[in-house]
C-alpha cells in the first residue's frame, strides 16, 4: 500500500490555497508553487504538484461539463413532463456506474480509500435510485389524475370539457 501523497496530507487551508493558486495561476509555474510551499514549511517537489493539479484539472473540467450539459438539458427541454431532472439522472447513473468499473479496475489503489469509495458511491446510488423512484410515482400520479378527470368528464361527472382535458394531457404533459 503507497503512502498518501504528500499534499492530502497538508493542513486544508493550505491546500485549498494551493488549488487557488493552481486555477488562478493556469495550472503552471510548479516551480513558484513548490517554492512557496517550502516557505511554508512543507517540501513538496514540482512534479507532485504537477500531478496533483493535472487531477484537479480533470475534477474541474468533468465540473464544468456536466454544468454544462445540465444547462444544454435545460435550454433544450421544456419540463413540464420533469423530463430534465429524468435526463440528468440518467447521466449521472451512466457516470456513477463508469466510476464503479473504473474504481474495480484501480488494482494499485490504497483498500481502505476503495472501500471508501465503493461506500460513498453505494450512498450515492441509493440516493439517486430513491430520487428516480419518486419522480416516477410523481409521474404516475400526475397521469393518473388526469386520466381520473379525462374519465370522469367522458362520463358527465364534471363539467371540464373532454377535449381540453386531452390537449392538456398531450400537450402540457406529453401523455398520449
Amino acid at each position: 500500500m503507497p503512502p498518501p501523497a504528500k499534499i492530502d496530507l497538508l493542513p486544508e487551508d493550505l491546500r485549498r490555497e494551493l488549488e487557488d493558486r493552481l486555477v488562478r495561476g493556469a495550472f503552471s509555474g510548479y516551480h513558484d508553487l513548490s517554492s512557496w510551499l517550502t516557505e511554508q514549511g512543507y517540501e513538496i517537489g514540482k512534479s507532485a504538484i504537477h500531478s496533483y493539479g493535472q487531477g484537479l484539472k480533470r475534477k474541474l473540467a468533468a465540473i464544468r461539463a456536466s454544468t454544462e450539459a445540465a444547462r444544454l438539458i435545460a435550454e433544450a427541454a421544456p419540463d413540464e413532463e420533469d423530463r430534465r431532472s429524468e435526463a440528468v439522472m440518467s447521466m449521472v447513473q451512466s457516470d456513477m456506474f463508469a466510476m464503479l468499473v473504473a474504481l474495480q479496475e484501480a488494482e494499485e489503489a490504497d483498500p481502505s480509500k476503495r472501500i471508501k469509495l465503493l461506500g460513498n458511491a453505494a450512498r450515492a446510488i441509493a440516493d439517486l435510485s430513491r430520487a428516480s423512484i419518486a419522480q416516477k410515482k410523481h409521474a404516475a400520479a400526475v397521469q393518473a389524475k388526469l386520466d381520473a378527470l379525462l374519465s370522469e368528464a367522458q362520463h358527465g361527472e364534471n363539467t371540464l370539457d373532454i377535449r381540453t382535458l386531452q390537449r392538456i394531457r398531450e400537450d402540457v404533459y406529453g401523455l398520449a
